[in-house]
């Protein structure tokens, strides 16, 4: 339940953001600094998730982060100004960043290596779930009362799920005697990790707005955030404290999973937030319905997520039902790379349903085998760098898209608008069809030819962004296949079985 509330409140808050910047009185580019806080500080904290749940106690800290997430979801929900909502969601964001990698440390001593694929096929709904559902339930929140309730509704979940986890949970003794002192803080690995994870999600986040290297403040941020990135690795190898260990990427097993991780949270965030911004900004769905359009996905992946850990992963090599899952995805992706300007509802929403079989067959067998070889006492700090990957994933994910989405628009306008002369053909005839349809309703004059010249435009507008969400969805394919070989880099077997 944590980590769901953590996740669907990192897309909920996507579909509200007109009505937030209606309400407080300020420009939409200003009310996504919302969403940019929170991605901020949320990208800074996970790697160093491990490491703080050492420094106080996983029980105490996953406890410390369900309670300050909550307090700050109140806060955003009756924030008044957007200095306010800015500064609550970016506190959201530090504490929900310990959530994911303190859930998966849980999982992986709660459950017998046998069992484990049991224990992440729970995560999955949580982490493959909410991302998913978070449209539909945003549009529907905001459309019937306010969007004070995107943030008010984690309240009763944040409730429930922090007595229960201290009722039911314990520390093992193995946990509780791998703790760390305040004096051994890694000050140099915190500075580094803390500005290039943070230059990086500000620059992958604001990147489109601001015209990506077009703009100084970008170029400015990607050098840093490469700096500081490579200087972390290097200070984190080196270091004999570091606030996170990279040895768990020595494993075989976890590399591998950690560059599939990364692929799955491009593909899964990226859909996400693509398909939503191709039904209202071009189809005209209201936030609702484009929400809605995610709904039969989200179903069968609800279903398909306990057949896969039940049945398939404990009777098939996990390697092979990971491949599995790439293929199926990128064959999906292909499918709806067939993209049409009179596409309907359902038709859009078998293209999403579709793609969802796919990451069924992906979380549970990537987790359960990125941690089958590795020690145990390396678990907290390989969870916070697996939550990493995954979260850098998505961000690159989305912010790829959407410029590639502007980037093709322009391209393939261009391209069309070379076509629109009295020497092609069908250009004079839609003409002539558009202006007879007017006069038919009694329109005259030039009044005639410049609606028709509208018209003309906005479906050439359309066309054009048709072609380049079906460039997109090829090029989401091509990833999703080109995963596919590197699956076999993992070391075979069963899931729960060695060898």
């Amino acid at each position: 339940m944590a980590p769901f509330m953590e996740i669907l409140d990192s897309t909920i808050v996507n579909v509200c953001l007109p009505h937030i910047a209606g309400s407080l009185s300020v420009s939409y580019d200003d009310a996504t600094w919302t969403l940019t806080s929170y991605l901020v500080a949320n990208g800074i904290i996970v790697p160093v998730s491990g490491w703080l749940s050492r420094l106080f106690g996983r029980k105490r800290y996953f406890l410390f982060c369900i309670f300050s997430f909550t307090v700050m979801s109140f806060l955003c929900g009756i924030a008044t100004s957007l200095d306010q909502l800015v500064l609550f969601r970016l506190l959201q964001g530090l504490f929900g960043g310990g959530l994911q990698p303190s859930q998966q440390s849980i999982i992986l001593d709660t459950y017998e290596p046998r069992h484990r694929g049991r224990g992440f096929s729970f995560v999955a709904a949580a982490v493959i779930f909410a991302p998913i559902v978070g449209p539909t339930l945003g549009g529907w929140i905001t459309d019937a009362h306010s969007w004070r309730w995107v943030f008010l509704i984690n309240i009763p979940v944040g409730i429930f799920a922090f007595f229960a986890v201290l009722q039911l949970l314990e520390d093992p003794p193995w946990v509780i005697g791998d703790r760390v002192k305040a004096r051994d803080i890694d000050y140099i690995g915190l500075a580094l990790i803390g500005v290039g994870l943070g230059c990086l999600q500000f620059m992958l986040d604001r990147g489109q707005d601001l015209d990506w290297f077009g703009s100084a403040q970008i170029r400015v941020l990607a050098l840093v955030a490469a700096a500081t990135i490579v200087g972390a690795s290097v200070w984190l190898a080196m270091s004999y404290r570091p606030i996170v260990s990279l040895k768990p990427l020595g494993d075989r097993n976890f590399a591998v999973g950690s560059v599939c991780t990364f692929a799955i949270g491009a593909l899964l965030y990226s859909s996400n937030a693509l398909i939503p911004l191709l039904a209202q900004g071009w189809f005209g769905y209201t936030a609702l319905t484009s929400g809605l359009l995610m709904s039969p996905g989200a179903a069968l992946m609800l279903v398909l997520i306990p057949f896969s850990a039940k049945y398939v992963l404990p009777n098939l090599p996990t390697r092979w039902v990971l491949g599995f899952g790439f293929f199926s995805m990128g064959t999906a992706a292909a499918f709806a790379a067939h993209l049409t300007p009179d596409i309907d509802f359902w038709t859009l929403a078998t293209f999403r349903a579709l793609q969802t079989v796919g990451f069924a067959f992906l979380f549970v067998p990537n987790s359960t085998l990125s941690y089958a070889t590795l020690p145990r006492h390396l678990n907290r700090d390989a969870t916070a760098l697996y939550s990493m990957f995954r979260n850098i994933g998505g961000a690159v994910g989305i912010s790829l898209g959407t410029a590639l989405v502007a980037t093709q628009e322009q391209a393939h306008r261009a391209h069309l608008v070379s076509h629109l002369t009295p020497l092609e053909g069908p250009y004079p005839a839609a003409v002539a069809r558009y202006e007879s349809t007017l006069r038919g309703l009694g329109y005259a004059g030039e009044q005639v030819h410049g609606m028709t010249m509208g018209m003309l435009n906005r479906t050439l507008d359309l066309q054009a962004a048709v072609l380049a969400y079906s460039d997109i969805f090829t090029l989401s394919a091509i990833l999703a296949f080109a995963v596919v070989p590197m699956t076999l880099l993992f070391r075979p077997g069963v899931a729960g079985r060695r060898g």
